[in-house]
């Protein structure tokens, strides 16, 4: 708790600490979801000019003092997912019809990036009951999410019909899946893929899924290929900082201490 989670959402996240509140997927309203969790953003210098502002988003990420290499391997694991996540804009691009290197300026940093290492304690019948899941049907806001999970079932995706399956295990494979960020750059050209994370295993669950999106100063304004004649953009320009922190604000305890969430309702659920 010497870590507890900061306003930019680094560190560490306990029990209930978060709910989908961004969202119209749920039916009821949602309640606070039962895993815990571990954020490590962007390394920041601490000499970067927005770190001495004092900008949102910007604190520096918070690491144990008792972990030897804890750092040292998250800091790797966030270079090479960076470097798998380069090789995939060109893909993306492609598929929307622009160039190969079109992406490439919007993450001249290496772009905005979250390594989230959640465990979900087994669910219990009571909790199975009352709708409480490990994490309640959402989309991700970020660009895109590259997933990294076990051999413990408990993942969820939404079909176009509504209908819910459990997404297979695959050894040795990533689950990729796109966001709001793409989803509205690409005027809905991509749809954000709903998913949810119910662990009725019996056993603990963990997974380590890693969210990247644009520079916080990128503009989110339809692509150039996803509008036209008959084809309007849907939603008006949006930086990737103001996105970012209107979905934290709405789905966070730690942004807004104004509310007790912890076994509390949170009121009905926010349209996307």
């Amino acid at each position: 708790m010497k870590l507890k989670i900061n306003r930019s959402n680094n560190g560490y996240m306990p029990l209930r600490g978060h709910a989908q509140r961004h969202t119209n997927l749920n039916k009821t309203p949602p309640k606070p979801n039962e895993n815990e969790s571990f954020f490590a953003k962007r390394e920041r210098d601490p000499n970067d000019p927005d770190v001495i502002a004092g900008r949102d988003l910007r604190d520096p990420n918070q690491w144990p003092d008792d972990l030897p290499g804890f750092k040292e391997t998250v800091l790797e694991y966030q270079d090479m997912m960076r470097r798998l996540v380069h090789k995939l804009l060109p893909v993306y691009a492609r598929a929307l019809e622009l160039p190969a290197d079109y992406f490439a300026p919007f993450f001249h940093k290496g772009g905005e990036i979250t390594v989230r290492m959640i465990h979900y304690p087994p669910a219990t019948q009571e909790q199975v009951a009352d709708n409480v899941f490990g994490t309640a049907a959402h989309t991700d806001r970020n660009l895109l999410t590259i997933l990294a999970q076990g051999d413990t079932p408990g993942l969820q995706v939404m079909l176009p019909d509504g209908s819910w399956i459990p997404a297979p295990i695959l050894p040795g494979a990533f689950v990729v899946n796109s966001g709001d960020t793409l989803r509205r750059w690409s005027n809905d050209r991509f749809l954000s893929t709903p998913h949810r994370v119910l662990n009725v295993s019996g056993r603990d669950r963990y997974s380590v899924p890693f969210f990247v999106s644009p520079e916080y100063d990128t503009i989110i304004e339809c692509l150039p290929s996803c509008r036209g004649p008959g084809n309007a953009a849907k939603y008006p320009p949006v930086t990737m900082e103001e996105f970012t922190i209107e979905f934290l604000n709405r789905n966070y305890a730690n942004r807004n201490q104004q509310v007790q969430w912890s076994g509390c309702e949170l009121g009905q659920p926010q349209m996307s």
